[in-house]
């Protein structure tokens, strides 16, 4: 498999191994980058409300899991979309030659393991110059409601540096918290689970966290939930609103748990949608 980082402006190649490991996309004057942090096979088990000839005919040959997080450039400015476990993300970082300590912000999606793992270390920060956004709703259900002891320890090193916001609902008001980055709800997985918008120059892209975890079945299906979700009901629900206003919108996507590229547009098919990856140039 070639080693290659891909931009739609052209291909750019890095050591990275066996695998593809990072694409780069751009979005306006945003260069985004995908950053995969692991892959292998998925658990069919780990799927609510399908029905078995559904998952035969979705995923008779079973499927591939990915985790990932996203890196954003723009205006001198570095951001992080959540940190994954913190495992090969350092190296791909460092395949782009980007320092942890030149990462100005950390939007989280969501405060699951996955995509906090590489906030801290030993009690230490690991982005030590950035600061954190997370929706109200999350940090609270979290740190507070459930006193998760990994959420709490993630955070505690940013200590004043971590900012609270209230996500809006993708069409109607939608808090920009950084320049050209809006954050929306998309309840039901957890909590506070945030999609961020980006917006330059009449481009825009959905980073959309874990609204999508088995895309063989839950673009055809989207009210097909997991396991993973706190409220399976409300996921479906948000996963149908925010497909149906992407495609409607011609907005490309991206996801923690999309396979590579982990980027695309949707497309409506049939009574569902299907996921049209991006493309070399």
């Amino acid at each position: 498999m070639k080693n290659a980082v891909l931009c739609l402006l052209g291909i750019m190649t890095f050591p990275l191994g066996a695998d593809e490991n990072i694409f780069a996309w751009k979005t306006g004057d945003f260069e985004v980058y995908t950053l995969v942090e692991n892959r292998g096979p998925g658990r069919q088990g780990v799927l609510v409300g399908a029905a078995a000839a559904d998952v035969e005919r979705y995923l008779g040959g079973g499927f591939q899991s990915q985790t990932n997080a996203f890196l954003i450039k723009a205006s001198g400015r570095i951001v992080l979309v959540d940190t994954g476990f913190g495992a090969a993300l350092f190296d791909n970082l460092k395949a782009l030659g980007v320092n942890p300590g030149q990462v100005d912000a950390v939007l989280i999606t969501h405060m699951h393991g996955d995509h906090i793992g590489g906030l801290a270390r030993d009690g230490q920060a690991l982005f030590p110059n950035a600061r954190v956004y997370l929706a109200e709703q999350e940090r609270g259900y979290w740190t507070k409601s459930n006193m998760n002891r990994s959420a709490v320890a993630a955070l505690a090193p940013y200590g004043e540096k971590v900012t609270v916001f209230r996500p809006g609902e993708l069409g109607k008001a939608v808090p920009e918290i950084l320049p050209g980055i809006s954050a929306a709800a998309a309840f039901g997985h957890t909590p506070g689970h945030t999609v961020f918008l980006l917006e330059s120059r009449e481009e825009k892209l959905l980073i959309w966290g874990d609204l999508v975890h088995v895309q063989g079945i839950q673009f055809p299906l989207p009210g097909v939930s997991v396991t993973y979700d706190t409220d399976p009901r409300e996921a479906a629900v948000s996963r149908k609103r925010i497909l149906s206003y992407v495609t409607a919108n011609g907005i490309p996507v991206a996801g923690m748990h999309l396979v590579y590229p982990a980027l695309g547009t949707v497309r409506a098919e049939g009574d569902g949608y299907r996921l049209e990856d991006a493309k070399r140039n």
